[in-house]
């Protein structure tokens, strides 16, 4: 009997619903390969939902997400709801998401692909071999803290307040994670943060070392979070796995993707203690090329990849998935944003057809 799982869509906004079809539709393949059964339901967030309810997580969306296996989300954003107050932006809906199903770990490879070794802007003796994986701390930090907000002061000034806060508890748990990845990759983890000016960054690198008692076979390192950016570009192949705070990661995440030449390319996973994770791109919304099947929807697959090996336990099928990204471009298949002379330009439907042949050759 065929194995069951029920997979939440958010297909968001801009480019969203393009790519994430395509994730579907390998999914399907997959399924069929390895016996797995997909019931896929969607469901609205970010921009599309705004405009559909007026809030930018609808109730109905994290329920469903809450009673799902794993939830796979392609983009949210765009020019239109700029305007927006801070608490009705696509933005608010992602943070709600988070919270709503307590996903504190986000993890954030930036792996140099052979074939793509040339997109990079750095030299190729820099970022050959780079494999990192970030592990971003995600419900807490400044994004979360209290008290935030613009206020008043007595001189009738205007001042922007925003906490950087973090109990040990939360610390604990995402050093655990990060300890765990690392042990199941090179045995190295480096802790970023700015212990020499922020209290709680001194908290941060109190608990990561104690922690390291109980991970003797992983070797911890400490860099300040200017350093560490400095490092990223200067030598990336120094750093195996990463654990950082929310803000600091959020930086340096995106930096550690753009050594890959595109992050149209990454995958990213958000997981909490139980229940579903949520899957999704690394990039955004793209909205000057939605509807123009200009679309990378490889990032999209490998985050399905993605949600096969950590939510659903299906290693063998996330494997194949991951194969199939390759082989297409072994076989010199590129979007836009990837493309170099000699490649095959392609777009979003004609990556799709070409990746779904890969699976089924």
């Amino acid at each position: 009997m065929a194995q069951q799982y029920r997979i939440t869509l958010l297909p968001g906004d801009g480019i969203g619903p393009e790519i994430i079809t395509v994730a579907v539709q390998a999914l399907t393949v997959i399924g069929k390969q390895f016996d797995l059964d997909f019931s896929f339901q969607e469901a609205l967030i970010g921009g599309s939902a705004i405009d559909a309810t007026g809030s930018p997580l609808p109730e109905e969306t994290l329920k469903l997400c809450r009673n799902s296996d794993s939830v796979m989300l392609a983009a949210i954003g765009g020019y239109k709801w700029d305007s927006l107050p801070r608490h009705q932006r696509p933005e608010t809906g992602l943070l709600g998401l988070r919270a709503g199903l307590g996903l504190f770990a986000n993890l954030r490879p930036a792996t140099i692909l052979p074939q793509l070794v040339d997109a990079s802007t750095l030299k190729r003796e820099v970022v050959e071999g780079v494999d990192i994986m970030v592990v971003r701390e995600l419900t807490g930090g400044v994004y979360f803290g209290e008290p935030k907000g613009v206020f008043e002061t007595e001189s009738g000034e205007q001042r922007g307040v925003n906490t950087m806060a973090y109990r040990s508890s939360e610390i604990d748990r995402i050093g655990k994670v990060a300890f765990e990845t690392a042990q199941k990759r090179g045995g190295k983890l480096c802790s970023v943060d700015k212990a020499n000016v922020l209290e709680v960054s001194q908290l941060w690198r109190d608990r990561i070392t104690a922690l390291a008692a109980d991970y003797p076979e992983v070797e911890l390192s400490h860099l300040y979070v200017d350093n560490a950016a400095m490092q990223l570009v200067r030598a990336p192949k120094q750093f195996d796995t990463i654990v950082t705070g929310n803000l600091f990661g959020d930086i340096l995440s995106d930096a550690a993707a753009m050594l890959t030449g595109s992050i149209g390319m990454l995958p990213s996973a958000s997981l909490g203690a139980d229940g579903p994770g949520v899957y999704e791109p690394v990039h955004g919304s793209a909205p000057d090329i939605a509807g123009q099947d200009k679309a990378n929807p490889l990032a999209q697959v490998l985050s399905a990849a993605m949600m096969l090996r950590y939510d659903l336990n299906q290693p063998a099928a996330s494997d194949r998935l991951e194969k199939a990204v390759m082989t297409v471009l072994d076989q010199n298949y590129r979007t836009g944003d990837i493309m170099s002379e000699g490649m095959k330009l392609v777009g979003c439907q004609e990556m799709s057809d070409v990746l779904l042949a890969a699976l089924e050759g």
